[in-house]
């Protein structure tokens, strides 16, 4: 019996309320949280409880929506709007979607709704497209290594990366996906493993570290990952660990595709080097699940995301097409086109 579309971000109309698959809690328990303000959404994704480009995008369309349609003034919007765009500075998908709804806050509380539902739709349509663009670039029987979760729990749906790997094995590819733990948080581990046992994709866990052995020994196909912001030039800003894969795949003439919709791509930003990386807690590092792993006093760092050169970039495919170098000529194109 094949199981309903994963969808992590929702809007409850009976209650008026944004509804969050708690990721945090995967993949023990799948549980929902139900937030009645933008400023519960916006702590939402500060926490973690959701996360993604696309799906914190979506949910801060939709707890501007709640905080709409539950009367709040202009002023209050203007500061829900702010506080959901600090809450994580490097995905661009997230200051986009709250422009965006913002813009309308002048016709009433129906229309920021309908926004909202409008970039949600947008989103799981645009993975969709993304899949069936990219599935044609990963050889039968692949082997695709993955890099964090650029899934259908990123997303409105369906997913980027792993869009293309779902769409790539619903035609008939024999693939099988190696998803790397993606530490501290593990959200290959928890997040992409658990997505593709729960749709029957064959994936096999790795630790961070062994990926480059695995590419000496010919045993990836193709490296495979998403985006939270991609710069005017094409470099492009990922979780922490992607440059590293980036660096090995280059020497082992490994294909690194990325897959992100449109609006990860952000024109404003010259280059990498102007991408806001986001420096979490350190105790993310030093504790898991709670428990200590580090020595007391012992201080750590955690940048979030990285950023890949361009140059090392095979290719990045979007839901208007698959651009190779020169990336920033390619960008800007399909850009223009929208």
């Amino acid at each position: 019996m094949s199981l309903p579309p994963l969808r992590p971000v929702l809007y409850d109309e009976a209650t008026d309320e944004v509804r969050l698959l708690d990721q945090r809690r995967l993949p023990g328990e799948e549980r929902w949280v139900a937030l009645g303000s933008a400023r519960d959404v916006a702590k939402a994704i500060a926490d973690l409880v959701v996360r993604g480009a696309p799906a914190i995008g979506v949910a801060a369309g939709y707890g501007l929506a709640v905080e709409a349609r539950r009367g709040a003034g202009p002023d209050r919007l203007r500061e829900s709007a702010r506080a959901l765009v600090r809450s994580r500075p490097t995905a661009v998908n997230l200051a986009w979607a709250v422009l965006r709804v913002s813009g309308t806050f002048h016709l009433g509380p129906a229309a920021v709704l309908k926004e909202a539902h409008a970039i949600r739709d947008e989103d799981e349509a645009a993975c969709r497209r993304i899949g069936e663009l990219g599935a044609p670039l990963l050889p039968p029987r692949a082997t695709v290594l993955t890099h964090c979760n650029a899934g259908a729990l990123a997303t409105a749906g369906y997913g980027t990366a792993l869009g293309i790997v779902r769409a790539a094995f619903q035609s008939g590819n024999d693939l099988r996906v190696l998803a790397g733990e993606t530490r501290p948080f593990l959200q290959g581990a928890r997040l992409t493993a658990w997505e593709l046992k729960r749709d029957g994709i064959p994936v096999t866990l790795i630790s961070d570290g062994m990926a480059g052995w695995l590419m000496k020994k010919g045993e990836v196909s193709c490296v495979l990952v998403g985006a939270d912001r991609i710069a005017k030039n094409g470099d492009v800003a990922n979780k922490i660990g992607t440059y590293a894969l980036a660096v090995l795949s280059a020497h082992h003439q490994v294909p690194f595709y990325v897959a992100a919709p449109l609006s990860t791509v952000d024109l404003a930003t010259e280059s990498g080097e102007d991408i806001p990386i986001e420096e979490r807690d350190g105790e993310e590092v030093t504790l898991f699940a709670g428990q200590r792993i580090a020595p007391l006093g012992v201080p750590a760092r955690y940048p979030a995301f990285d950023v890949t050169p361009a140059e090392l970039v095979t290719a990045i495919v979007t839901e208007r097409g698959v651009v190779r170098s020169p990336l920033c000529e390619g960008l800007s194109s399909l850009t223009a086109a929208t």
